[in-house]
């Protein structure tokens, strides 16, 4: 609670002092805007000379118009930001997403903007976000505990520091731009700055990790061999892998959606154009309820994964009992249950497919690329490829460039003008016509 007022200067300037505060405060209007400051001075006497020296100063600031208006500061803006989207987006947005928006908030951007007012958030200031991040040490090696080995304290040793990926930062810039983005339609701002980085050129075509024809072939007799090779105890897990990888590179799914996918999503059918039987798949994922045609070689597969018993909880037998029977999946029950993630890596590191020619990583996900990439090369038609894996043209032009060669109709490009348009009109030998 504020105690005793004392004003100065006709009332222009007010003295006071807080509860559990031996210093005074001084309190005044200036343009309209109401400013606040303590006087670091426990004497009436001291802290009225250095009241009225410090209003005198704000009045010779608001004459020169040089006087900075009080505005909301980049944290405040930030915090109503995430509480706007996280209620907005419920449902039609992961809780993941909605976190990976706070971390970079809290982590990063809140340190470095946030005592800033939000129209001090500039594109030079921006730049300078970005010069700082990409200076900074990213993953670091995990700290070792009492107890591990040499071979854990060399595994850490053998990680290298590195900064921040650009995808990273891209991805921390997005979020800078969301909160900004809040401040414009609360008035906080009247128009967003230029976020884009500078010295931008255009960026390399490249092509995501994927498998070649013949190192899918490599790659499904890998899985196939390992069933064999695995003990016994993992068994079905490892044909349910072979068969993940063969279902993947048939269907083109994200690695989510064949996570969701259950037995009655998927139906077997005759297709009425080339009277093979495929799969009719209803998707749930990232884009929401999509559907997705198959093809011929994924019936098998799901047939196996279809009929093959789901594995036996296990529990301690008391003598006497024997174990329960196992039963078939049922309507409900997820085609690929569990993780599939550690034996999968494992066949990569072991067949050495890990990682592409580029150097990339290979994941689940670039069994999905191999669809696509095996698409386009067999001459497919983009559009319906875009369609069935629920992606738009442009991300498959952009991403998958390197096979749109296949795609390409050199009778189209390769047309030879003809004599009489006039190209060649005076022509003195015959070696034009070879060209």
């Amino acid at each position: 609670m504020e105690g005793v007022r004392h004003s100065i200067l006709a009332g222009k300037v007010q003295l006071f002092k807080r509860a559990r505060s031996q210093y005074w405060q001084a309190d005044t209007y200036v343009g309209g805007q109401r400013f606040k400051i303590s006087t670091k001075e426990d004497s009436l006497a001291r802290a009225k000379s250095f009241a009225e020296d410090w209003y005198m100063g704000l009045r010779g600031q608001s004459h020169a118009g040089i006087l900075k208006p009080r505005e909301i500061n980049f944290e405040k803006v930030a915090k109503q930001f995430l509480l706007e989207y996280g209620t907005i987006t419920e449902g039609q947005r992961s809780e993941k997403w909605v976190r990976g928006y706070e971390i970079r908030l809290r982590l990063h951007l809140i340190p470095f903007f946030g005592k800033l007012g939000i129209s001090e958030v500039t594109s030079g200031k921006v730049q300078e976000y970005r010069v700082l991040r990409a200076g900074q040490a990213g993953r670091q090696p995990r700290a070792i505990k009492s107890g591990e080995g040499s071979d854990a304290v060399k595994e850490a040793s053998n990680v290298k520091v590195k900064p921040p990926s650009r995808s990273t930062i891209h991805d921390e810039i997005v979020a800078l731009r969301q909160v900004l983005k809040t401040a414009v339609r609360h008035g906080w701002l009247q128009s967003l700055p230029d976020l884009s980085p500078p010295y931008k050129t255009q960026g390399k075509i490249v092509h995501r990790a994927w498998f070649s024809p013949a190192e899918y072939k490599h790659l499904y007799r890998a899985t196939r061999q390992h069933i064999n090779d695995i003990d016994i105890r993992f068994k079905w897990n490892a044909e349910q892998l072979h068969d993940f990888v063969l279902f993947m590179g048939n269907t083109g799914l994200r690695p989510d959606e064949a996570n969701n996918l259950q037995h009655r999503d998927v139906t077997i059918v005759k297709d009425r154009a080339t009277g093979e039987r495929i799969l009719e798949i209803e998707v749930r994922g990232k884009r929401g309820i999509g559907f997705c045609k198959s093809m011929p070689s994924a019936v098998p597969v799901y047939e196996r994964l279809k009929s093959r018993p789901k594995p036996a909880p296990k529990k301690r037998l008391r003598k006497g009992e024997e174990p329960d029977a196992p039963t078939l999946p049922s309507p409900s029950d997820l085609i690929f249950p569990g993780s599939n993630l550690k034996l999968f890596n494992q066949v990569l590191e072991k067949s050495g497919l890990k990682f592409d020619r580029d150097g990339q990583a290979r994941t689940a996900y670039s069994l999905r690329h191999t669809y696509i990439c095996l698409r386009l090369m067999a001459g497919a038609d983009i559009y319906q490829i875009a369609k069935n894996c629920r992606t738009s043209v442009e991300m498959i032009e952009k991403f998958y460039a390197a096979h749109i060669k296949n795609t390409l109709d050199a009778g189209a490009i390769n047309v030879k003008p003809q004599r009489d348009i006039g190209f060649h009109e005076e022509v003195t030998d015959n070696r034009d016509d070879e060209i």
